[in-house]
């Protein structure tokens, strides 16, 4: 979603929030702006489009100014446009917003029908005109402040400077990030550590119904009525990480070559490679004593979540319930406190997936996090943190959190196996060595396939439509190479399991419809084969994704076929997503797609 940064500094602002809103580029945006104050005034420049727009206007009309507010919207409450485009101005008070204001109508009517003259479509500039219009009415900053907060309702955080007041600036959070940095005579805040990593590795992170305001004495914090509160500071990892594209088109492509090592580190914090046994988890959550698991998440994270769901119920024996978290949250799902509830979240601070959790703890459940953000909300409200430790992924759509999130599930299902009594120690041993050789076997794929997907791609980026298909853990699969197609290709794409082709999308099957089949050669295979024989008789163009061994026991013409090494069940979900990652990269590239931004979409959803 949007990004927001602001510094109060000692030396001029303008091209340093700048760079930190570039970190921020992964959340999605369609605009940007930066506004100063400088002798007293105001002034801001705004852009539609990339930051190198914002950039060249810059460099056109300098900003001078040693205290700064900046922000990349991504499109909610009107067309993404300059007018549109954060901050907004409204009598020597100027907003920045991330989130939504769900009674902005409402607050709109009312200000309007008290003489207010709106200039934009966005429900952020209603915040303008309350404080401009509180301060009118003989209220201090801090006083109206409280009072705006207190008439807003929804998800945001809310970043402030009044023209009056050249060294302070104000924030609030209810929903989305906000994190605070401590410089040496200066502060930071910006919405993730990312962003404010270049200034300082010192940082405080605002909980929801947090007022804090930062000027060169430093940070105070207060809650919706005034009354102050207590934020520890911590050393942020994220300073650890340089985001940078090195020698890859793209942030995506990069990603996906990282995960051999990747892989690595986050298997060493679950297994130990010389004994190859599961490491003890998170006490805080006793798989032995449960009679049932709840998972939830969006989008690419649900997905890692019903592979998940094979995996605990087939090791652990343990029954799974799984659903996305818009819906999850809604259903009113009975629960019960002999359960544990798992929740998937990259950025860990995923509206839905966030609610979901709360209504699972209200419940009496333990809580688990499987999240790449250790300090972020969900991780924070949680009994037991699973970290993905994926590392920054600036690529909107998810590669290496995907499989870092398998890897994580992989291991805790073999973990709570153990602890169950499903999984002996034998089993425990084959299967971690398994895992152990998963990043060797990663590298190997990316090297050996990487040509004949290039070449595929060309073909792929003919047509309209996509259909997958897979069976068993295959089948989530089939989900993901979808949902990555249509997301930065804009190709239609759909993913069944592939039982279901007759009773439905066989329709679909002609000479114009490419059906990529994802079938190692398991349990399953024979009963996918079949499948490919009810396409191959209509005329279906299939691109088969397999194994050595089902590509030799396969007869049937394909439009191509990806080979992949023969691996065990257990690490085959980590394996196979690399051909459907690359498959979707390559026609988004070829086809001049904006890969690592695609039109629309976020990186992190943090409003429902």
């Amino acid at each position: 979603m949007c990004g927001i940064v602001g510094i109060v500094g000692q030396e001029p602002v303008a091209a340093r929030l700048v760079d930190a809103l570039r970190r921020l580029e992964y959340r999605g945006y369609d605009s940007a702006g930066v506004a100063t104050i400088h002798e007293g005034k105001l002034d801001r420049r705004r852009a539609e489009g990339k930051l190198f727009n914002l950039e060249k206007k810059l460099d056109g009309e300098q900003l001078p100014g040693l205290i700064g507010i900046a922000h990349t919207r991504w499109a909610t409450h009107g067309v993404p446009n300059e007018a549109n485009a954060h901050p907004h101005f409204v009598d020597g008070v100027a907003v920045v917003h991330n989130g939504i204001i769900e009674n902005f109508s409402e607050l709109k009517d009312e200000l309007i029908a008290d003489g207010a003259v709106f200039t934009s479509q966005t429900d952020t500039e209603v915040v303008a005109h309350l404080l401009a219009k509180y301060t009118r009415e003989g209220l201090g900053h801090r006083e109206a402040m409280l009072a705006m907060l207190n008439r807003v309702s929804g998800a945001y955080a809310l970043v402030v400077m009044f023209e009056d007041d050249p060294g302070t600036i104000l924030s609030a959070r209810f929903g989305p990030p906000l994190a605070i940095g401590h410089g040496k005579g200066e502060m930071f805040l910006g919405s993730d550590a990312i962003a404010l990593s270049p200034f300082t590795n010192e940082i405080t992170y605002l909980v929801d119904g947090d007022v804090a305001i930062i000027n060169h004495k430093g940070l105070e914090v207060m809650d919706y009525q005034g009354k102050p509160v207590t934020r520890k500071s911590q050393i942020s990892q994220a300073t650890a990480f340089m985001v940078d594209k090195g020698n890859h088109r793209h942030f995506m492509e990069k990603e996906i070559y990282e995960q051999p090592e990747i892989i690595s580190h986050a298997l060493g914090h679950y297994v130990d490679f010389a004994s190859h046994t599961v490491k003890p988890t998170d006490k805080a959550i006793d798989f032995s004593k449960l009679s049932g698991l709840a998972i939830s998440a969006c989008g690419t994270a649900y997905l890692a979540g019903l592979v998940g769901k094979y995996w605990f119920e087939r090791y652990a024996r343990l029954p799974v319930e799984i659903d996305v978290a818009s819906e999850f949250r809604y259903r009113e799902l009975p629960l019960s406190p002999t359960q544990a509830a798992l929740f998937i979240s990259q950025s860990g601070e995923t509206a839905d997936t966030l609610a979901s959790l709360r209504y699972s703890k209200d419940q009496g459940l333990k809580i688990g996090a499987i999240v790449n953000v250790r300090e972020s909300t969900i991780a924070r409200e949680s009994d037991a943190i699973f970290p993905i430790l994926a590392g920054p992924e600036i690529g909107v759509a998810s590669t290496k959190a995907f499989t870092c999130q398998l890897a994580v599930l992989a291991s805790l299902s073999i973990a709570a196996g153990r602890a169950r009594g499903t999984v002996s120690e034998a089993e425990e041993k084959a299967m971690v060595k398994h895992l152990a050789e998963m990043p060797r076997i990663m590298s190997k794929v990316l090297n050996d396939i990487q040509p004949q997907i290039e070449t595929l791609s060309r073909d792929l980026s003919r047509f309209k439509d996509v259909l997958y298909l897979g069976r068993g853990t295959s089948y989530p699969l089939a989900m993901e190479g979808a949902l990555k197609l249509k997301e930065i290709s804009y190709i239609h794409a759909e993913g069944y399991a592939a039982g279901e082709l007759k009773h439905g999308p066989i329709a679909l099957i002609d000479e114009h419809m490419p059906v990529i089949v994802i079938a190692p050669y398991d349990r399953f295979f024979e009963k996918t084969v079949s499948n490919m024989q009810e396409v191959a008789a209509r005329g279906g163009k299939i691109i088969f994704i397999t194994d050595e061994k089902g590509a030799a026991a396969s007869k049937l013409e394909t439009m191509a076929t990806i080979t992949l090494p023969n691996v065990d069940e257990i690490i085959a979900p980590m394996i196979f997503s690399l051909p459907i990652q690359l498959l979707a990269y390559h026609t988004a590239v070829f086809m001049g797609t904006d890969v690592d931004q695609p039109r629309n979409l976020a990186k992190s959803v943090t409003v429902e």
